[in-house]
């Protein structure tokens, strides 16, 4: 499929399934359309919905022109409002929900939205990410140390065991990961402002007039259901839910019946 292009001129790629209203799946860290769940979340969903998945600017097959700026991943989530019809429900998934939330804010285009997980940590349930977690990112990756940067997104950002993060390149998705490390600055100034083991700021979404659906799993870490729960009651018109059993990588089959009944609902 041709790409669109941003407000800035970025080609960003695109693909879409199904029939119905449109929905648009944002993805994480390091997913992109051949990488991630939101193309089986997709599948799905495509019964329903006209459903739309694309690679976040410096991902994949999208483009990633200089300087990055949060601005800029709105503009790319508008451009594809715009390619859908003008007006669409959206999804976003960890810092994916994040961007969705900067979308909210700026683009009355967005009907309804349903937010997975965001990882904001809002308490001393676990440790808050470093301030010097960015300015290390930007060293590691400045020496072409893409590994290494990978390592400690997953160590300091998610909070992984040392363990977990030294067996990391044993796995088959590392090459893919390394790939797309250096867009992981970009997830970062979507979320750090919301990982300080702080209260959300009581007013920072108060303009998102979209109602929203918060969910996270009943068997993810007490810090991103905490989150969660003070993001819910941090939005002006939002509801939560819990996914009993499911983790941070939720799996399809139990998001998109609660996803269905959600932006079906008119009310």
């Amino acid at each position: 499929m041709n790409p669109i292009f941003s407000k800035d001129g970025t080609p960003i790629a695109y693909s879409k399934v199904g029939q119905g209203p449109a929905l648009i799946l944002v993805d994480g860290a390091m997913c992109y359309r051949a990488s991630g769940p939101n193309g089986p979340l997709a599948d799905r969903l495509s019964p329903h919905f006209t459903v739309y998945t694309y690679d976040r600017r410096g991902r994949g097959e999208s483009g990633d022109a200089k300087p990055y700026a949060v601005e800029r991943e709105v503009e790319d989530l508008e451009a594809l409002i715009e390619a859908a019809g003008g007006t669409a429900d959206v999804f976003g998934i960890s810092s994916g929900a994040a961007l969705a939330l900067e979308a909210a804010k700026r683009l009355p285009s967005i009907r309804k939205l349903v937010l997975y997980e965001a990882p904001f940590v809002v308490d001393r349930s676990r440790p808050p990410v470093p301030e010097l977690y960015p300015a290390e990112m930007d060293r590691l990756l400045a020496g072409n140390r893409r590994g290494a940067a990978v390592k400690l997104f997953m160590r300091k950002g998610v909070g992984l065991p040392a363990f977990v993060t030294a067996m990391m390149p044993l796995m088959p998705a590392w090459s893919k990961l390394k790939a797309v490390a250096h867009t992981l600055p970009y997830d970062t100034m979507l979320t750090i402002g919301f990982q300080k083991g702080e209260p959300l700021p009581a007013d920072y979404w108060s303009s998102v007039q979209a109602p929203a659906l918060v969910v996270y799993g009943g068997k993810s870490p007490a810090w991103m259901q905490n989150g969660m729960k003070a993001l819910a009651q941090a939005l002006p018109k939002a509801e939560s839910r819990t996914l009993d059993g499911e983790t941070h990588m939720v799996k399809p089959d139990k998001l998109a019946p609660l996803m269905t009944e959600y932006f079906r609902n008119e009310n």
